[in-house]
């Protein structure tokens, strides 16, 4: 029998994803680690890598191809002694046959993930005459559904919903049957005005227009951030604190630092310093380190620090974990380390979900003051723009300092003004006196 080769779940939110890039071709032979194909998360490119060795006897979905679910045969490999071109010839299992229609259905008709499923789980017995009520079908075949491979969520959901487990196609490991399944059930179910209601007010109409341009379709790190960004601004509540900040002893203190650190080859930028203040900051005001979780407040006891990052396709936001106890040069080497991987498109996902609080900083593009948009779960982002040259009364007197604004963005949920307020009088005093945040 030939291996299935089956779309990965390469991070643990991950329900699709795009198969970017084949490295393979059929008849090629291959061993376990080597790399197979590149797929496309929402959030970065990632190689996969063979489990099995044998031969690439087929494969079913093609490059490029989008919204490919976890669990999706992608390919057949010929074990030893196999004969390739019979494996090629064997019939597609079913969850490759299953699949690939939401795959084509997605990437041209944009229609949500119900109306794809719904020809797999929604066509009702021929011999049936009539319909019965939703909980009937699950009772009659109750014996069949508890043969059925399915997660206990599944199962408890599916329950919930009246969808009979055994008219699904799984789309977990094995064909094992899971939640996204369920949901895909539960939407092709219930009566049309839901669906004829989100299909009237399409979110992205089409535009006719005269003007000369290029239509580019949208990768699933821009409809990541699409979606959740508009989450956010809906349900977040933020409210906004600024305070403008001089920054000459930081300069000069990151000036004496550099010298030291040039044997090592480690160079400090602002960005660096700023992101240990902001840590220390959080530590000092434990209320501003938390996130919400449903009627729960997550106290952390630790600062990770997520710092947006722009790469060709959007924005990501890698971690340095523990901010506050790590040297600066040890956040300046992993920082530089974790950029890099990201515009290369290599971060594993644990090194960019996560996080504590998250730091954007435009200032080498000259903005002076914006307001960031809070990255859920976490509670609150630092904005900090463009140090500039500003008249500044130092000790009574009218000077020339070198001045930078930042805007913190709280969710009001979860820190309370006054408690925003103090983090930022504390990062102030940090960025403001820095060899207190380095002692």
């Amino acid at each position: 029998m030939p291996i299935e080769l089956k779309m990965p779940a390469l991070s643990p939110t991950m329900e699709e994803g795009t198969l970017a890039k084949w490295l393979v071709k059929e008849g090629d032979k291959v061993a376990a680690g080597d790399l197979l194909a590149e797929i496309e998360t929402d959030k970065a490119t990632m190689e996969f890598e063979a489990v099995d060795e044998g031969t690439i006897a087929k494969i079913l979905v093609a490059e490029g191809t989008d919204e490919v679910k976890v669990g999706t045969v992608i390919a057949l490999i010929a074990g030893e002694g196999e004969d390739a071109g019979a494996a090629s010839a064997a019939p597609t299992p079913p969850a490759a046959a299953a699949k690939e229609p939401v795959a084509k259905d997605g990437g041209e008709t944009g229609a949500g993930q119900p109306a794809q499923e719904a020809p797999v789980s929604a066509p009702a017995p021929a011999s049936e005459p009539e319909q019965p009520s939703a909980a009937k079908p699950v009772a009659a075949r109750a014996d069949d559904s508890a043969r059925v491979k399915a997660s206990p969520l599944a199962r408890r959901l599916a329950e919930q919903k009246g969808v009979d487990l055994s008219s699904l196609n799984g789309s977990g490991p094995g064909g094992r049957i899971v939640k996204a399944d369920i949901d895909g059930a539960g939407g092709a179910r219930p009566a049309a005005p839901a669906s004829a209601s989100a299909s009237s007010a399409p979110p992205a109409p089409a535009v006719d227009t005269e003007i000369p341009h290029e239509s580019v379709k949208l990768s699933n790190m821009r409809k990541t951030i699409a979606r959740r960004l508009t989450e956010s601004k809906q349900q977040v509540p933020h409210i906004y604190l600024t305070v403008d900040i001089q920054l000459d002893a930081l300069l000069k203190l990151r000036g004496e630092l550099n010298k030291g650190l040039e044997s090592r080859g480690v160079k400090l930028s602002v960005n660096d310093l700023l992101i240990k203040a902001l840590a220390a900051a959080l530590i000092e005001v434990p209320q501003c380190n938390v996130s919400l979780a449903g009627d729960q407040l997550l106290k952390f006891s630790r600062a990770d620090i997520s710092v947006a990052v722009s790469i060709p396709n959007g924005l990501i936001t890698p971690i340095i974990v523990g901010a506050d106890s790590k040297p600066v040069s040890v956040i300046a080497t992993e920082m530089k380390d974790l950029a890099a991987r990201a515009r290369d498109g290599k971060l594993q996902p644990q090194e960019y979900q996560g996080g504590t609080a998250s730091i954007s900083n435009m200032g080498m593009f000259g903005i002076t003051q914006f307001d960031a948009v809070i990255n859920p779960p976490q509670a609150m982002i630092m904005a900090i723009g463009a140090g500039e040259k500003r008249p500044w009364v130092i000790n009574d007197s009218l000077q020339i300092a070198t001045v930078m604004s930042a805007t913190g963005s709280f969710d009001h949920r979860a820190i309370d003004g006054a408690d925003g307020a103090r983090l930022m009088q504390a990062f102030k005093r940090l960025v403001e006196n820095p060899l207190g945040m380095l002692a």
